[in-house]
């Protein structure tokens, strides 16, 4: 799903349990159960080590922080409730916890090379929300609980963000049902990066999520976009969908672990429909090691509507009977 901020556009790609009417905001469907015919890698995708980060433990509090218009600054070692920058150049927020508002965590606005690393995440209604940027780098971080509500509810949504030098990688994020109200865990809309540097969705663990029945793990694609690759993650029933291509042009979902667990909202494991409304080519969804079972007992681990161009690597989707709650650990966050 997407939204942006400020202002109120709409623009939601998504799996729905039920076929709803279609509208400007909002695109469901029933989604059938993907057949073994359609897979045939017989190994685990082969993931390199996850780097945690080595994250502080005290913080100084302080007040919310708004910059307009800084260069070349270090946020470190605080606690505070939200932070935003706008039309800042060179910052980097590291050693922080940013926690416990019903706003946007951190908040990255006409900004070039911002670096968030380090830093913990909670109970806020999205993490970090940037728009209209470059070079903005989500790296090492841990996320608890977002609350939302709709259509907030991600740990990082990137909106229009171009360029090159674009992460999301190396981040744990964990939403605890009952505890919080996400959407999608990640969020990449009309955002594209370059052919020799695309935005990296890279190495992120990410447990729980759900009730929404329209969000779910990582959404690449969201109303177009280009050059944009998601590998090695590892995802445990993130929500009604694992991970999805809903649009764009050099789109790679790959070698990534999805698993799902019977859940009233749980759908389908990996998906590619391009509903952005604009031409999508060049997708690429391979070597993914999936195990979804969706909300009627069926194991459902792909989805590729009728017509839809094939992505390359398709069939080298793999039904992973090994993967289980077990693949990553009960408790992955834990804020100090």
């Amino acid at each position: 799903m997407k939204v942006t901020a400020p202002g109120t556009r709409c623009g939601i790609a998504m799996l729905g349990l039920t076929l709803l009417s279609f509208s400007a905001c909002k695109k469901d469907a029933i989604v059938v159960p993907a057949t073994t015919a359609e897979t045939s890698q017989t190994g685990l995708a082969d993931h390199p080590n996850f780097k945690a980060a080595n994250l502080a433990v005290t913080f100084t509090t302080s007040a919310p922080i708004t910059y307009n218009n800084k260069s070349n600054i270090t946020i470190s070692g605080i606690s505070t409730t939200s932070i935003a920058l706008q039309n800042c150049t060179n910052v980097i927020i590291t050693n922080c916890k940013v926690a416990n508002s019903s706003g946007i965590g951190i908040n990255i606005y006409q900004c070039t090379n911002v670096k968030v690393t380090g830093t913990y995440l909670n109970n806020l209604a999205t993490g970090v929300y940037a728009l209209d940027s470059q070079g903005i780098n989500i790296s090492g971080n841990y996320g608890l609980n977002m609350k939302g509500p709709y259509p907030r509810g991600q740990f990082v949504q990137f909106d229009n963000v171009t360029g090159t030098g674009n992460r999301i990688n190396s981040n744990k994020f964990q939403n605890i049902l009952g505890q919080s109200d996400p959407e999608d865990a990640i969020s990449i809309y009309e955002s594209s990066g370059t052919s020799a540097d695309p935005i990296q969705v890279n190495q992120n663990q990410i447990r729980g999520g759900g009730p929404s029945n329209s969000g779910g793990g990582i959404m690449l694609g969201d109303g177009g976009g280009a050059y944009v690759t998601a590998e090695w993650n590892t995802l445990v029933d993130p929500g009604q969908y694992g991970m999805a291509v809903s649009g764009g042009t050099h789109m790679t979902i790959y070698e990534n672990h999805v698993y799902s667990k019977l859940q009233s909202f749980s759908n389908v494991g990996v998906y590619y429909w391009n509903q952005s409304g604009k031409p999508s080519s060049t997708v690429t969804i391979g070597s993914n090691n999936v195990n979804y079972t969706m909300y009627d007992g069926e194991i459902n681990n792909t989805y590729l509507p009728s017509g839809s161009a094939v992505p390359a690597g398709w069939r080298t989707n793999y039904y992973d009977k090994s993967l289980s709650e077990s693949t990553l650990p009960t408790t992955l966050v834990t804020i100090p």
